[in-house]
């Protein structure tokens, strides 16, 4: 039976949400304190140094606690990471390799991958992340918010929301080398049925991405009833997906037309004070620094309410406190290279909302699967095994004080 797609903000219960369809999920990563994150890498080796540098109570200013984390907590190393597990006021041990995160939606920065230092580090998330997954990053849901209500990413989320409450990161694998699919079983098998074309895990990602609606509850994903639908959106998904991803898994990089491709028209200054943008010149002023052509659909590009460049730029403009201070003293230039790159992101985007839209009369028009249509095929509810975390462990983690943890 098909239903009708609700207007409005995706609260409509007969559309599945996308956790009845990607079932395993994880909370957003809890870092207790801003200096473990940064933009550059070596502003974390240098915030490392001066940390194991130090000593007792200095030490335990820096380091900042929480009730979770101390200098004197011991920690368990994270998966595939070879950290120490004694007291870091202890035994620190050399600074562990940064790794790329993606922080919060679209910000691509740095992360010290050492337990002791994070208050809830998720190792399940480590543990599944390798060169075959994908994650699903749900956004805080803000009422009225037209942004998009999940995005995509190669790398290890945070989970981060701007504004809202922040939402789930659901791997789309539950083993690495990109092994058992994190869907609801018989999903794949009754969507391919309907459609009669065969239904990846990707493609579900990908029409997630297409399709998704913002709801008080969690995305909701509404399913066409009429497989030439299914097609459309999946396609603008993978288009999607392959922006998001920028240049992972052998894709290539985004780039708008050569005429709109933007540039530093004025050098950024070392520490520019104040960010604007002029609408008629198309133009993100950076102090002195000017940045240009930058469409307004990028510029009002918006997740949670909140800008995704404006809050790009004042993350890294805006002095930190503490550890979190410690940084370059200019502006570099990879940092200028990243926020064209994203302008790029954000442009290409917005420029697909009118096909996401489309995509969403046509629901309209030919309706969707309803949720209880699942519950009748015994695809819903998905079984508890499904919505924990898998056995992943073929070696064994070196737990607290160099014990083996037990898993």
């Amino acid at each position: 039976m098909a239903a009708r797609v609700a207007a409005g903000t995706g609260g409509n219960d007969a559309h599945p949400l996308l956790d009845d369809l990607m079932p395993w999920s994880v909370r957003p990563l809890r870092t207790g304190r801003a200096w473990v994150t940064a933009p550059e890498a070596a502003s974390l080796r240098a915030r490392w140094d001066l940390l194991a540098g130090a000593e007792g109570a200095e030490q335990e200013r820096l380091f900042r606690p929480s009730r979770s984390r101390t200098p004197l907590t011991p920690a368990a190393a994270l998966p595939g990471r070879s950290t120490g597990t004694s007291a870091f006021a202890r035994d620190p041990g050399p600074c562990p390799e940064p790794v790329r995160i993606m922080h919060g939606p679209f910000d691509e920065q740095w992360l010290l991958p050492d337990q002791r230092l994070l208050d809830a580090a998720r190792p399940e998330l480590w543990r599944v992340a390798d060169g075959h997954q994908l994650f699903a990053v749900e956004h805080g849901y803000v009422p009225g918010d037209g942004g998009p209500a999940l995005s995509a990413t190669a790398l290890l989320p945070d989970g981060h929301s701007p504004a809202g409450r922040p939402g789930r990161i659901r791997p789309l694998y539950r083993r690495p080398g990109g092994r058992e699919p994190n869907l609801a079983p018989g999903l794949a098998a009754l969507l391919a049925a309907r459609y009669g074309t065969p239904v990846s895990p990707v493609s579900v990602l990908a029409w997630s991405l297409a399709s998704a609606l913002p709801s008080p509850a969690g995305p909701r994903v509404p399913l066409p009833a009429d497989g030439a639908v299914w097609a459309e959106g999946v396609e603008l998904g993978q288009e999607l997906l392959r922006l998001q991803l920028r240049g992972a898994r052998g894709g290539e990089r985004p780039r708008l037309p050569g005429g709109r491709r933007p540039y530093v028209r004025a050098a950024v200054p070392p520490r520019p004070a104040g960010l604007r943008y002029d609408a008629e010149e198309e133009a993100i002023l950076l102090g002195e620094g000017r940045v240009s052509p930058v469409p307004a659909g990028a510029w009002d590009f918006r997740v949670s309410g909140v800008r995704v460049l404006e809050l790009w730029c004042e993350r890294r403009m805006t002095p930190g406190e503490g550890l979190a201070a410690v940084g370059p003293r200019g502006w570099p230039q990879e940092r200028t290279s990243e926020l064209l790159e994203l302008i790029t992101v954000l442009a290409l985007l917005a420029g697909l909302r009118p096909r996401q839209e489309a995509l969403r009369d046509r629901l309209e028009e030919v309706g969707v699967v309803a949720r209880e249509t699942l519950r009748t095929a015994g695809v819903l509810p998905a079984p508890a095994s499904v919505r924990r975390p898998a056995s992943v462990l073929d070696h064994q983690e070196e737990g607290p004080e160099g014990q083996f943890a037990l898993l």
